[in-house]
């Protein structure tokens, strides 16, 4: 029997999402998630099946994932299972590809903690746990940084002393790396062409938000740099700010700088403008005349469009602008209010187009714009599942 089977596994500071995907015709046979880790009250949503109770950490979280799997008949003993794969989100420079852990392997993602406090920790606790349920099954380590590290070093870099940058591993990462990877080839194919021919804009706009500039199925720049604050404007971070900004409320405000990495990771934003990260609300508020919804949303677009005439330059050509993630893929007025006033540059929106939802990949540009305008919904999970099968099966 050949194992055609990947659990791919999204292990979070207070959750953990997880796929059984299988390989051979793509098909999910199961989907969930446990949430609310170490609280009273936890929740596990296994399909159309939920349950409440004290799960009081990840090693508990992944052992009710395999019961709930069991219950199906997919247990983690199955022969059918090929490998499980992780989302880790920081890789640095080593891990450019999917990589199967080993010791050696999890002390590296580990000495990427300091560079991914909120991510890496939960990661790690993800690997080990799963390694210690089924010893003998490849664990493989998939990186978000990892389709981002074929940026040239003068994208990469920032100005900024090199001995001490190279000293502390400070340089642009970029982040969101599966969505980017996986939307950008779904482009190209959606204009029936191979990724090696088209030149993609990608945002991913969820609470997180990140674009890329892909050249012939390449990354050559991303908005998000050493961590993922860095870029778009986004639910709860600021996006591109000042870094003097941190000096003056240090010296100014008095501000310790865990307070000031909890304001700008965690209460700006969106939700720092207007109170609100929920876009469908934002969007709700500023139809209403709210001023405060009005500005955030303003800010917001401006933002995208400065990135979006960015990476047109960086690219030269640009054949086509791709829309995804929670925002990207649903909200109409974000993408209109981004690519209008933007004709003069090869951009348009067509509203008719624009205002139909479907979960399916699909153009919302007229046939006269020289730059296809593209909503493509996003799945990192396949991606992960897909990285992971090529490598096990070679």
């Amino acid at each position: 029997m050949t194992a055609t089977r990947i659990l791919v596994l999204n292990s979070g500071s207070s959750s953990v999402k997880y796929q059984l995907i299988d390989m051979a015709d793509g098909s999910r046979l199961a989907t969930g998630l446990v949430e609310r880790i170490g609280e009273e009250t936890s929740r596990v949503k296994h399909g159309d099946r939920e349950t409440s109770g004290p799960i009081p950490d990840h090693e508990a979280a992944l052992r009710a994932v395999a019961e709930e799997l069991d219950t199906d008949g997919l247990g983690l003993d199955s022969p059918e299972l090929a490998a499980v794969g992780h989302r880790v989100v920081h890789g640095g420079l080593r891990f450019t590809a999917p990589t199967v852990v080993d010791d050696e392997v999890l002390e590296e993602i580990e000495r990427l903690v300091p560079v991914a406090p909120l991510h890496n920790p939960a990661n790690i606790t993800g690997i080990r746990i799963a390694r210690a349920l089924r010893p003998d099954l490849p664990q493989v380590a998939v990186f978000d940084t990892a389709f981002h590290t074929t940026m040239p070093e003068y994208a990469a870099r920032y100005a900024i002393d090199v001995e001490t940058a190279d000293a502390h591993r400070i340089r642009r990462y970029g982040f969101h790396g599966t969505s980017h990877a996986y939307v950008s080839r779904e482009t190209a194919k959606l204009l029936g062409k191979t990724p090696e021919e088209v030149n993609v804009i990608v945002l991913h706009l969820g609470n997180g938000a990140s674009a890329s500039a892909v050249r012939g199925g390449v990354c050559v720049d991303t908005s998000m740099g050493l961590t993922p604050l860095e870029g778009l404007v986004m639910g709860t971070r600021s996006g591109d700010i000042d870094p003097a900004v941190v000096f003056h409320l240090s010296r100014v405000a008095g501000m310790s700088v865990d307070e000031i990495d909890e304001l700008l990771n965690k209460k700006s934003g969106m939700v720092g403008l207007c109170g609100d990260n929920d876009m469908r609300e934002v969007v709700r508020r500023a139809v209403e005349g709210d001023g405060a919804a009005q500005l955030a949303f303003g800010v917001y677009v401006h933002r995208l469009k400065k990135y979006i005439g960015a990476y047109s330059a960086v690219l030269g050509r640009v054949d086509a602008v791709a829309f995804t993630a929670g925002v990207g893929e649903n909200s109409a007025p974000v993408r209109e209010a981004a690519i209008g006033g933007l004709e003069e540059m090869g951009y348009a929106v067509d509203a008719d187009l624009n205002s139909v939802r479907s979960d399916e990949p699909r153009l919302i540009s007229p046939d006269y714009a020289r730059v296809a305008v593209a909503v493509v919904p996003t799945d990192e999970e396949l991606e992960i599942a897909q990285q992971v099968y090529a490598l096990v099966r070679a």
